[in-house]
């Protein structure tokens, strides 16, 4: 064991050595050639500096990445021009030119130095500059990053109805600039890393020190930190690595687009992780309570929000039993309806040639061919689809006598119902739901699907997202955290933070403002006050 160690020992400091710059800068270019041979994009910007030394430098970065306006002014012009009209003495700061370059030449504000070479290449593939110079070992990385991006514009997968309309976009740093904007604390913490072998992808983890728990924070960096993968294209990857359960079809980490409901959720305690080139930022832990909720159910009263959130809720039932109903009321459990719909029913099924499951399941996945097939097209296209081949295909069905009229409206139903949750995961989960409590009314009815849904509870019963309840607060039971729930409670009422996600629990402190407010006869009771 102790030779393997010393093997391995020795092997990394071979490769640091290897990678180590060196005082001639002919080397150095040519080991970053090597490495970067076949690269065409890259720029090698070779230049002397003063009258009569001769300085040598070179400067590279890849073109389209680096901001070359940036370069010519705060580089090349500043030494090749400004520090000519100086013409000093080499001889006289040959063992500091690296000190007199960064600190008395370059008037940029982002520089390192460095003697790692593959970290100034990895400097170098990300958008910034590397400056060498001959006669010193010490390497200046040059912030640059010039990129084309897209501006902060309104989220395309969540409507705004009320509230800020910027969004995240796929730069990692303007993301971070969004949440640093609506959390001007000192205590907001950003934990940076870099995670794929190949792709260096930024990762950076936001929490508010106070109120986060310790725990928390420690579980996320072991879970982020233990990936090891060749490429991070999305947030998608990482929220398969670090979810509890892959195999539920429940996700157990939020996705928004949203800054402000970022800032909404460090506020209660949770942790978000922002990724580089993905406008998606993950939120943990998740809690299917919290997926129900909407920005907008803070900027609107309280009672317009309870009101909303009840009306999700139901839909969400609706959108993942009600087909299962259909087939278990009109194939086991008749008499439990009323007679005259039963035979209102019995009516329209007249002369369709399958059985209530095939005919249910005929229409369900039609339905989601027609939302995928609208997903995937343009959006003018898209929505053309979606109704006209609704409409057409649903009208035609019924004419042909191979579904009931009584059918189409349960599909219609479903489908309005489904658009109503918040969440586009959380809808999916229902979605699969679904199908499953279909198959089993099919087969078993009325007691079919009602063991059905007992096993979706069980699930999610015994459901976890980072050590927290998916059903919490309803399995915890802590009175204030149900304040927060289906039923939203007036902002000033809500004075604790939730209890599950918070170290600091008190969030308002002071509410006699709105207490006041509540006075009879308000004008006359604060002139007396």
């Amino acid at each position: 064991m102790s030779l393997f160690n010393g093997n391995k020992k020795s092997s990394d400091n071979d490769k640091e050595i290897k990678n180590r710059t060196t005082d001639s800068l002919d080397i150095n270019i040519g080991k970053v050639k090597e490495t970067l041979k076949d690269c065409d994009d890259i720029v090698y910007k070779e230049f002397v500096v003063g009258e009569e030394q001769k300085l040598r430098f070179t400067l590279v970065y890849i073109d389209g990445m680096s901001d070359t306006t940036l370069l010519n002014m705060t580089v090349l012009e500043s030494l090749m021009i400004s520090a000519r009209e100086v013409a000093p003495d080499a001889s006289k700061f040959a063992d500091k030119l690296y000190e007199l370059v960064r600190y008395g030449n370059l008037p940029a504000s982002e520089l390192k130095g460095t003697e790692d070479l593959d970290e100034a290449i990895l400097d170098i593939l990300i958008g910034d500059a590397v400056l060498f110079i001959d006669g010193t070992a010490t390497l200046i990385t040059i912030g640059a990053k010039g990129w084309p991006t897209r501006g902060v514009n309104e989220p395309n997968t969540e409507s705004v109805i009320r509230g800020p309309r910027d969004g995240f976009v796929e730069t990692f740093r303007k993301n971070t600039a969004l949440v640093r904007r609506r959390i001007r604390d000192p205590r907001l913490k950003l934990k940076q890393m870099k995670i794929g072998v190949r792709s260096k992808t930024d990762v950076g983890i936001f929490y508010i020190e106070d109120i986060v728990t310790k725990e928390l924070v420690d579980e996320v960096l072991r879970r982020l930190e233990s990936i090891e993968i060749d490429a991070i294209l999305d947030s998608g990857y990482i929220e398969q690595f670090i979810e509890d359960d892959p195999y539920s079809p429940f996700p157990q980490i939020s996705i928004t687009e949203r800054p402000d409901h970022v800032a909404a959720e460090l506020y209660e305690g949770r942790v978000v992780i922002l990724v580089d080139n993905t406008p998606f930022a993950l939120i943990v832990p998740a809690t299917l309570n919290s997926m129900f909720q909407s920005p907008e159910d803070y900027y609107d009263r309280w009672f317009i929000a309870s009101v909303l959130r009840f009306i999700r809720i139901i839909a969400s039932f609706i959108a993942m039993l009600l087909p299962g109903l259909y087939i278990a009321f009109t194939s086991y459990n008749p008499g439990i309806i009323p007679t005259r719909l039963v035979l209102s029913i019995a009516a329209s099924r007249q002369g369709v040639p399958f059985p209530a499951v095939v005919e249910a399941f005929v229409m369900e996945m039609t339905l989601e061919l027609l939302r995928e097939a609208g997903i995937r097209l343009p959006a003018p296209i898209g929505n053309t689809i979606g109704i006209v081949g609704g409409l057409v295909i649903g009208q035609a069905a019924v004419q042909a006598g191979i579904v009931s009229p009584i059918m189409v409206i349960v599909v219609a139903l479903t489908a309005i119902a489904s658009f109503a949750n918040p969440s586009y995961n959380l809808s999916i989960g229902f979605r699969i739901m679904r199908f499953g409590l279909m198959i089993i009314a099919g087969l078993l009815g009325l007691y079919g699907l009602t063991l059905g849904f007992i096993l979706i509870i069980t699930h999610l019963t015994r459901l976890k997202s980072f050590n927290v309840p998916y059903l919490a607060p309803f399995v915890a039971m802590r009175t204030t955290d149900l304040k927060d729930t289906v039923y939203r409670a007036p902002i000033y009422k809500m004075v604790r933070r939730p209890s599950l996600t918070s170290r600091n629990k008190i969030r308002l402190r002071n509410n006699r403002g709105i207490i006041n407010q509540k006075a009879k006869g308000g004008p006359k009771n604060d002139k007396k006050q």
